[in-house]
């Protein structure tokens, strides 16, 4: 069954929404204080730091999007690389998990930052709830197609990007701390090796750019539009994400970011805003987490049909009718609802950085291997991208396996599982296909 994919049914400027709407809704209000429990006072620079990583990944990624416009997108760029076989269902299959990994954090977010508003509440219980609730709202308003999507990001990427705007530069006005440092207080330094971490976490922060290769097939002109949107999106991201980092340190010292990592920007509000501070930024996250669920489940859902269509992974029906696209939006949204209802933010971030850089030095390899000269990449610039993935991968798993082993384990066993799974699916097929029955 083929998915009907909406041609030109995204704007450059729809597309554009889409990264940010990702990036933001993740990345300021989930990582912010996750970011500063390993990088302290260089809270801004880990930011900008994996910006410059995240420019050499996107290389990759706009050098095929430019050459294989694709709704299916990354999906598509890994069987160019490495064929039909269990790399490319592996890799695609790990770039989708990392996906509705992220949409789990964000969703997390939002009830942490929504439960802000009630803090005599205790919120244990609320969080998960508000979590799966705003999943089945993103899930609601995707079902009712792109139109309704790229429209409510438009209105929302404005009122986020205003509003954290508002919120960096009120509070660096106010705050007494010269532009660029953080406020003292004791903290740990955990070193070159804490701040490696620190940048593979803020790393999630802009892989919403890869939203936009996953709807390349439904954006207006993609061999031009879908690489200005991705360089657009990076960009606007890195300046929002600078002037925040820097508004939370000035507000805030490091160690009670830590303590509110979960809404350390709400946190950051109060002592220079006060409580209409926090009720402003809490309004704001609310609408960033929104916007940014919903841009992630419409590429996961167009990602996930791609595999099926390419048939890399199996697909049933369960009785659900329409397109295969509806389907895939459903088995995205319970696989999130449950991430978000189980899982703490801390773990589900960890998750998200390790699959998705074992994704992005699949993807680089396969350029490198197959595919630079077909789509005119650089050798250079495509090693570099791939080593500074694998430093801050191998500091990541170092500082994580001495705090939390089990998350690195569970991370490795899932990466284990989605390999053996498609080597047993893709082996199965094949012999189905060459022994058919009657």
């Amino acid at each position: 069954m083929k998915t009907q994919y909406q041609a030109n049914s995204l704007s450059l400027t729809g597309a554009v929404a889409m990264g940010t709407g990702v990036m933001i809704g993740a990345g300021i209000f989930a990582l912010t204080g996750q970011v500063a429990q390993y990088a302290g006072a260089l809270l801004p620079w880990a930011f900008l730091v994996a910006a410059i990583i995240s420019g050499f990944s996107a290389y990759s990624y706009i050098k095929m999007s430019n050459a294989f416009p694709s709704a299916g997108g990354i999906a598509t760029y890994l069987r160019k690389a490495y064929g039909g076989g269990t790399i490319t269902g592996a890799a695609a299959l790990l770039m989708a998990v990392s996906m509705i990994i992220s949409e789990s954090l964000v969703a997390r977010t939002f009830g942490a930052y929504t439960m802000r508003l009630f803090p005599s509440v205790e919120n244990d219980i609320y969080i998960p709830i508000l979590a799966v609730g705003l999943v089945i709202l993103a899930f609601t308003v995707n079902i009712a197609g792109n139109r309704a999507v790229g429209s409510l990001q438009k209105v929302m990427a404005v009122l986020k990007i205003g509003g954290i705007l508002i919120f960096a530069i009120a509070t660096l006005y106010i705050s007494d701390i010269p532009l660029g440092t953080v406020k003292g207080g004791a903290y740990e330094d955990q070193g070159a090796a804490g701040f490696l971490a620190a940048i593979a976490l803020a790393i999630l922060a802009y892989k919403g750019f890869t939203t936009i290769t996953n709807s390349g097939g439904e954006v207006k002109d993609p061999t031009k539009n879908v690489g200005r949107a991705i360089i657009i999106s990076l960009g606007i991201c890195v300046i929002v994400y600078m002037a925040v980092a820097f508004a939370v340190g000035a507000s805030l010292s490091i160690p009670d970011i830590i303590a509110a990592k979960d809404y350390s920007l709400a946190e950051a509000a109060r002592p220079l805003l006060g409580d209409y501070g926090i009720t402003f930024t809490v309004v704001i996250a609310i609408i960033a987490t929104t916007s940014g669920i919903i841009a992630s489940m419409f590429a996961v859902s167009r990602m996930l049909a791609m595999l099926t269509e390419m048939e890399t992974i199996p697909h049933s029906h369960f009785g659900i009718p329409g397109t295969v696209q509806k389907h895939t939006l459903v088995y995205a949204a319970v696989l999130a609802g449950l991430l978000a209802a189980f899982f703490d933010l801390s773990r589900i971030a960890s998750l998200g950085a390790v699959f998705y850089l074992v994704m992005d030095v699949i993807v680089h390899w396969g350029v490198l291997r197959h595919l630079r000269k077909e789509v005119g990449a650089h050798v250079f610039i495509l090693i570099i991208a791939i080593l500074l993935d694998l430093v801050v991968l191998a500091s990541f798993l170092w500082v994580k396996g001495q705090a939390d082993p089990t998350i690195v384990w569970i991370a490795f066993g899932g990466i284990g599982m989605v390999f053996a799974f498609e080597r047993l699916y893709l082996g199965k097929r094949r012999r189905v296909g060459a022994h058919p029955t009657h």
